[in-house]
Parts: structure tokens; sequence; C-alpha cells
């Protein structure tokens, strides 16, 4: 079901100043409501994520045999089915959710049964065969559609294995570990770039046990996930947008309230004061693993400087790179972005859409294999943009408009809705026009 192709236009901003709270983060609330759903007993989320993809999570899980209910407050319960699921006659539908997609195949190879995943066209485009892999050696039978979904899942039990992801994913990583959960023995999975954890937080929040060394994470198979309730902490992708919206204007003040500060997700905060940017974190606390503070953003008095975003880092943070790629053009030398070639394969061929519509709002800008040359010190001019139906092109162009002359009509915005649906409304209530 797609809603109408919906365009927002977004006036330039004098300021970005105020305080905001977030919606629940996205990967956190996907691990969550997933191993919420596999565990015994009744978990109970606040601020669980309010985007598509995660409702993507939980309909599935629903139609494996687990109880969702969302409370008039707002709290998610989900009563788990301990360890068993069932088989459902209907597709599996994982709507534009790729964590959903490559997730759920882990955890539903050692199971009883046949089960079906489809996804929406986007997701019908994206690479699975990283998945198939490591499952395939673990004795799992999974036929994919020319290397992407539809994906036959023909549950079998399996045997733990060592594998080392060629690419660095979580979702892999995630996607070798829910299976191994269920296995004889203990499975062990190598990254050469430590991807994000939070599926190893998660799992060790429902009480799994972990091994951890610095390259590699290892899981004890036959372990029972037990309910927990938790708070989701604010998103810092979605926070991405207002960090770098606010690094744009000289003076602005922006407060973050209780948002997800995970060390393999920080490293925005990094980029951010090598531009100049003043942050400060506050109140660090952690909450079931994860950490979670207050940021509070001020822009640097004397413009945005440059940087340059390479090996490990882009891996790191390949998620905020386009919003990043957008600002560019303000910074006084430019960000040069390389070892990205995985933002061809997102939800669209971002590296394309950022230079398309950068040049569209009359910038300079230089495509590479993987990655983008943006340099400093350009004046932008309102435009329509093209966001290929990707949330995360629509949001950065937002921000990107705010510092342009004229006004900027954002095509597709509907898309935002699929992670971030207040992304419009919160970014009004901090723009001071």
């Amino acid at each position: 079901m797609h809603s109408a192709i919906e365009e927002r236009i977004i006036k330039p901003a004098r300021n970005v100043i105020g305080a905001l709270r977030l919606p629940g983060d996205k990967s956190i609330s996907h691990r969550y409501g997933m191993l919420a759903a596999f565990a015994e007993g009744t978990s109970r989320f606040t601020n669980f994520s309010t985007g598509a993809d995660c409702a993507s999570t939980l309909k599935c899980m629903q139609a494996l045999g687990a109880t969702v209910n969302k409370l008039s407050d707002g709290t998610i319960e989900v009563t788990g089915m301990g360890g068993r699921v069932t088989p459902s006659a209907e597709a599996l539908d994982c709507g534009n959710s790729g964590s959903t997609m490559r997730m759920i195949s882990g955890l539903l190879a050692p199971q009883a049964g046949t089960f079906t995943l489809i996804g929406d066209e986007s997701l019908s485009r994206r690479p699975m065969e990283r998945i198939r892999k490591p499952l395939a050696e673990m004795g799992a039978r999974l036929a994919l559609t020319e290397g992407h979904a539809p994906i036959v899942i023909e549950g079998t039990p399996l045997q733990s294995i060592d594998f080392s992801t060629p690419v660095p994913s979580a979702q892999v990583k995630t996607c070798i570990l829910l299976a191994g959960l269920q296995t004889q023995g203990k499975t062990t999975v190598h990254e050469s770039v430590r991807t994000r954890d939070h599926s190893e937080l998660a799992l060790r929040a429902f009480g799994a046990e972990l091994e951890r060394t610095l390259g590699s994470v290892s899981i004890q198979g036959q372990q029972t996930l037990h309910a927990i309730n938790a708070a989701v902490p604010g998103d810092l992708s979605s926070a991405a947008f207002f960090l770098c919206a606010a690094a744009l204007f000289p003076n602005s003040g922006l407060v973050l309230d209780w948002l997800g500060l995970n060390p393999t997700r920080a490293a925005l905060l990094d980029v951010l004061t090598a531009l100049g940017a003043h942050i400060s974190v506050l109140n660090l606390e952690e909450k079931n693993a994860e950490l979670v503070g207050t940021v509070q953003v001020t822009g640097p008095t004397g413009g945005m400087r440059s940087t340059a975003i390479t090996g490990a880092l882009a891996a790191q943070l390949i998620d905020e790179l386009p919003v990043l790629a957008a600002i560019a053009p303000y910074t006084s030398g430019g960000i040069r972005i390389r070892d990205a070639k995985e933002l061809r394969v997102k939800e669209s061929d971002r590296i394309a859409l950022v230079a398309k519509n950068l040049r569209a709002m009359g910038a300079e800008v230089e495509e590479f294999e993987d990655g983008l040359d943006v340099p400093g010190g350009q004046t932008l001019h309102g435009a329509t943009i093209d966001s290929g139906g990707d949330h995360r092109i629509a949001m950065a162009f937002s921000v990107a408009a705010l510092r342009a002359e004229g006004e900027t009509l954002i095509q597709g915005a509907e898309s935002a809705a699929i992670s971030f649906p207040e992304f419009f409304d919160l970014l009004d209530q901090v723009a001071e026009r």
C-alpha cells in the first residue's frame, strides 16, 4: 500500500534553536521487538520506534505467533512464543525493511516449517546473498530469487559455524547470531570493521550470554531468552539531521534529550566536532546495556571547517553520509567521502541521488564509484529535489534547504515516514524563520 506522493516545501531558516526528544531508535526497536517475540514472557517498551520499518518487524512476529498490543499511552506489549514459532500460511511481508528481512531469516532458518519472506519493490532489489551464504554454511535451506527477495526458507536444524563477514554488516552479523542462538555448540562471527553492536547488547539484556573480542562475537546455542521492560533511547540516525541542521548556523542552540549514544553509532559526533560544531554530552547513563544521554550542540561561530570520511569511519557513518554530503557545500573546505560503495545498494543509489540533488541546488560535486567530493564555500539555491522514494535523501535535502536561497520542494516527502513520521513537524519546531 503506497501513500499518495507527497511534496513538502522547505523555506530557508535564520537559525536552529530549541529542545527535542526524538522517537525511539529504529535499530534497537527492531531487535527488542524481534527478541521479545521470541522470548518467554511479556515485554513492555516505551518510546518504541514509530517508523513503518519497525511496524513491519512487529507484524511479521505477530504472524509467527507472538502477541503484540499497543496500549493507550503508546507502550508496546509483546508476549513471546518461548522460542517456537508457528509457520504462517501467508507470506511474511517485510515492507521496506532490510533489517526485518535479513535478521528474521536467521531466526527462522533453524525453526520447523516453511517460511516465505517478501518485501516492497525497493526491498526486492536489495542484496540478500550476503545472508544466504553463512546460513547455507550452517546447513540452512534458503532459496533466493536471483539473489533477492522473495526468500523461501525450509526450516531445518543447523550446526554452529565460525564465519568471517566479507562486507561489514550488522544485519548479517545479527542474522548469524540469531541462528546460532538455536544450534548446538558455539557460533562465532568475525568482522574486519566493528559494526553496530545493538544485537549483542539486546541479546544480553534478554538474558543470553555472549563472548566478545576486539574482532569477533560468539554465542552459545540453545539459550532461552526472557522478557524485559525497557525505554527505547532516541534514534541517533534521526538526530543526525537535526545535529547537522544546527551545525549550519553559527550560534545555533539545540538540545536533544534521552538520545541513544552507543559508541558504535556515535562517530557522527566526532565528525561534527571536526567540522567545528560545539557538542557536549550530559547525564550519560546505561539502560539495558545501551548508553543514553542528553546532547547539546552549537554551530561554529566562524562557520564549518572541512573533513574527510574514509575507511572504517565511512562504514560506521553509512546512514549519516547523505546528510553530511548535503551540508558539505556550506563548509569552508568541503567534505570528501570514500570507501562508501555500500551507499549504492541502499534504499536507492544514494551516491547518485546526492550528486543529482546537490547539482539541482547549484552546487559543484564530483561523484566516484565509492563516494563524493563536495567542495566548500558554495552558495545553494532552492530547487525541486528528487528523493527517489528514499527517506534519508528526503530528510538530508530538507536540512540543506534551510541555508539555501529561496524555497526548496521535496518530492516524495512521504518516504520520510518510513523511518521518521514526525520529521517535518520537528524540523519546523526548531527552525527559526
